[in-house]
C-alpha cells in the first residue's frame, strides 16, 4: 500500500484520547501533547517502511544480477576465488590431453629433444614423464587424472608427453590406441651399443653415489659361462629396437610414427628438430637464433632471447672406456637386429 495514503487513513482514526475542544474552542494541552507525539511516530514509520522497501528492491535486484552473470559469463568474483584456474581457461587455455607422445627411447635423447621442441610457441610439453600407460596404478586412474598433469595450452597447441619407457611396454601400444588411434608418436634410436653404454654409464654413477658397488661394463654386458652377449641385462634388450617397434605397427601405421636420429640431434640438432615440425604440421619457428652448440658440454643448447640453458650435468656425462673386443661382440650381436629395423622403418642409421 502506498505510505501517504497509509498515513491519511491512520490519521482519520478517531482515538479515545483524541484532544476535544474545551468550552471556549481550545484542546487541552495533554491531549495535544499525546496527539503530537502519535503523528510523529506515524510518520516515522511511514518513512522507515517507504526507505526499507526501496533498499530490500534495490538488493533483490542485484542479487538477481549478479545470479545472471555468474550464470552467463561462469566467472564471477565467487567463481575465480573458488576456482584458480578459471581466469586461465577464461582466456582460452585449457589442460588438454597430449596430442604427440614421445615414447623412447631410453638414454637416446629423449629429453634434450623434449627441451628443444618446447621453444616452439605451438608446442607445450608436460613437465614430468608420467608412465601413464605403462603403470597400472597410474592407468586405472583414468584419463581425467591424465588430464590433471597435463599444461595449459589453446586449441591451436600441440601438446607433447614424454615416457620413454612406453617403449618398451607390453601394455602401453594397445592402451595408447585405445586412447587416441590417430595419435603422432615420437621414436628416438641411437646406435645401440652406445645405447647401452650410456645407460651403464648412468646405473653406474646412480649407484657410486649411494656407495653401493657397481660390476664392471665387460662382466655384466657378456654372459661368464657362454661367452656370448648376455641378452638377460635388460640394457641389451633395450637396444634391440626391431622387437619392440614390432608391437608399435600392430596397432599404429608407419606414418603415425616418427623416428628421430639421435646420433644426429647430438651434431645438428636443428635437422632432426626441422623434421619433428614437419612431422606435427607446424611451422619452423625453432631456429639458429634458439639452439646453439656449447663448446664446453659438448652438444647443443637452447637459447631464448639473453636466456642460455643447456641440460643438467647427468646429461652427456662421459662414457668409461671399454674394452674394444666387447664393443666388436656388441656391433656384431647388433648387425641383424638392425637390418630388419632399417627393413622394417625404410630408414637407414650409419651403425655399422
Amino acid at each position: 500500500m502506498d505510505p501517504v495514503k497509509l498515513f491519511k487513513m491512520l490519521a482519520s482514526i478517531k482515538l479515545p484520547w483524541q484532544p476535544t475542544r474545551s468550552k471556549i474552542g481550545w484542546p487541552r494541552r495533554g491531549q495535544i501533547f499525546l496527539w503530537i507525539i502519535f503523528t510523529s511516530l506515524l510518520l516515522f514509520f511511514c518513512v522507515t517502511l517507504t526507505f526499507n522497501g526501496h533498499v530490500w528492491q534495490m538488493l533483490d535486484s542485484n542479487m538477481h544480477l549478479s545470479e545472471y552473470d555468474d550464470a552467463n559469463e561462469g566467472y564471477g568474483l565467487r567463481k575465480l576465488l573458488e576456482d584458480p584456474e578459471a581466469r586461465l581457461r577464461q582466456e582460452g587455455l585449457e589442460k588438454r590431453l597430449p596430442q604427440c607422445i614421445i615414447i623412447g627411447v631410453r638414454k637416446c635423447g629423449t629429453r634434450a629433444l623434449l627441451e628443444f621442441l618446447n621453444l616452439h610457441p605451438n608446442i607445450k610439453t608436460a613437465g614430468m614423464e608420467m608412465h601413464y600407460f605403462n603403470k597400472d596404478e597410474n592407468y586405472d586412474n583414468g584419463y581425467e587424472w591424465y588430464r590433471k598433469y597435463m599444461p595449459f595450452s589453446t586449441s591451436k597447441d600441440i601438446t607433447i608427453e614424454k615416457t620413454p619407457r612406453y617403449f618398451i611396454s607390453e601394455s602401453a601400444p594397445e592402451r595408447i590406441f585405445k586412447f587416441n588411434s590417430s595419435i603422432k608418436l615420437i621414436v628416438i634410436f641411437r646406435h645401440p651399443t652406445t645405447r647401452v653404454i650410456s645407460d651403464y654409464s648412468q646405473v653406474y654413477e646412480n649407484k657410486l653415489e649411494r656407495n653401493k658397488s657397481v660390476e664392471p661394463f665387460e662382466k655384466i654386458v657378456i654372459d661368464k659361462r657362454t661367452g656370448r652377449v648376455n641378452t638377460g641385462y635388460k640394457a641389451v634388450r633395450i637396444s634391440m629396437y626391431y622387437y619392440h617397434l614390432t608391437q608399435w605397427l600392430l596397432y599404429f601405421r608407419r606414418h603415425q610414427i616418427h623416428i628421430v636420429n639421435g646420433d644426429n640431434l647430438i651434431v645438428n640438432a636443428l635437422e632432426e628438430i626441422k623434421k619433428v615440425e614437419t612431422f606435427l604440421g607446424l611451422d619452423h619457428a625453432i631456429t639458429e637464433e634458439n639452439v646453439y652448440f656449447n663448446e664446453t658440454r659438448g652438444f647443443y643448447c637452447m637459447k631464448s632471447g639473453n636466456d642460455q640453458h643447456c641440460l643438467g650435468a647427468q646429461k652427456g656425462r662421459k662414457h668409461p672406456d671399454i674394452d674394444p673386443k666387447v664393443i666388436r661382440k656388441l656391433n656384431n650381436f647388433y648387425h641383424p637386429y638392425n637390418r630388419k629395423l632399417f627393413a622394417m622403418i625404410g630408414q637407414e642409421f650409419d651403425w655399422d
